[in-house]
């Protein structure tokens, strides 16, 4: 396809399902904007969970979800984004051409690896004008998660004592600042390379994972937000106090299926409840985010940047579960 017409655009499309290798930059169509459309020109975009799940289509009940039972139905991934509006639909109110925005794609058909997509405008929000597209790109999709997970799921309140388990990554380094913000005493797990960053992030308390045993050191919890769902949940049990909230969010599919299927049971009787956070995007919670970024109650960590012909490499650091915050993907023009 011609590189210089203006009809088309850069986009990394996936027709199979399978590792990082699956993902191809192309040229593809610019999409047109709809009558109920935005229409972006996408700055930066971040990688998250969603996106390796949907590029191997596992687990398997994935591809039930979205469309796509021996390939992608979706052609283009990516769900978290920042940009600028080129164009609006004539039912669009709420944003006009000029105005930088971010937002969650999740459900509203993905593509935010590419250079422009056609959005709902309820997918957006405008993006505060203190941060960068870089950083906007890190919120929605993690921050979203983290601010569900402790307000919806674990019923957060000011004094309660929270455990955030993988709070170095994505979703725990927002999870760590919005418990503070919320009043919380914070414990934080993750490895030794992240202590200062945890401490730097607001942690009351960092535990050394490699060192010490979270579920062994007679501390109890009211909330536990975990990302790292890859021990048995009997163990975490033990520490939370009797009423407390126990959220998974990531980690084994075993895990996360035992939680699912049997975590009301276990709720009842361990006295103890037991949650898995399925969050969705919505404008109210992506204004809220908004107002976060913009008075400074969260900042936004980026761990690497990529261009966007290197999105494999991007999600394949993901994959690796090193990263501390967020992976971001810019759109560099070539």
């Amino acid at each position: 396809m011609d590189t210089t017409n203006p009809d088309t655009m850069r986009a990394i499309v996936h027709t199979a399902y399978g590792p990082p290798d699956v993902l191809e930059l192309r040229r593809i169509a610019k999409p047109v904007v709809t009558d109920d459309g935005v229409l972006v020109r996408i700055h930066a975009a971040s990688v998250n969970a969603g996106d390796w799940h949907l590029m191997r289509g596992s687990p398997f009940f994935i591809r039930f979800m979205l469309g796509g039972l021996f390939k992608p139905g979706r052609l283009v991934p990516g769900c978290a984004m920042a940009g600028r509006v080129e164009a609006v639909g004539r039912k669009v109110t709420r944003f006009r051409p000029g105005d930088e925005v971010f937002g969650d794609l999740s459900e509203s058909g993905f593509g935010a690896f590419a250079e422009y997509v056609c959005a709902p405008e309820h997918a957006l929000a405008h993006k505060p004008a203190n941060v960068g597209f870089e950083a906007a790109a890190a919120v929605p999709v993690a921050a979203l998660a983290a601010l569900q997970g402790l307000r919806d799921c674990g019923r957060i309140q000011a004094g309660h004592k929270v455990l955030v388990l993988g709070a170095s990554g994505g979703f725990g380094s927002f999870a760590v600042q919005i418990a503070k913000s919320c009043g919380a005493e914070v414990t934080g797990v993750c490895g030794t390379d992240r202590i200062d960053l945890l401490r730097a992030l607001g942690a009351d308390h960092v535990i050394d994972r490699t060192r010490q045993d979270v579920t062994r050191d007679g501390r109890h919890y009211d909330l536990i937000l975990d990302a790292a769902a890859f021990r048995p949940l009997r163990d975490y049990l033990r520490i939370l106090t009797p009423g407390g909230r126990y959220v998974m969010v990531g980690g084994s599919t075993p895990r996360f299926m035992l939680a699912l299927l049997f975590g009301g049971l276990i709720s009842r009787f361990a006295r103890r409840s037991v949650k898995c956070l399925a969050s969705r995007p919505n404008p109210a919670d992506m204004d809220t985010l908004k107002e976060m970024l913009e008075s400074g109650r969260i900042v936004p960590v980026i761990d690497r940047r990529y261009e966007l012909a290197e999105t494999p490499a991007a999600i394949r650091r993901l994959e690796q579960r090193q990263v501390r915050g967020k992976v971001v993907i810019t759109m560099a023009r070539q």
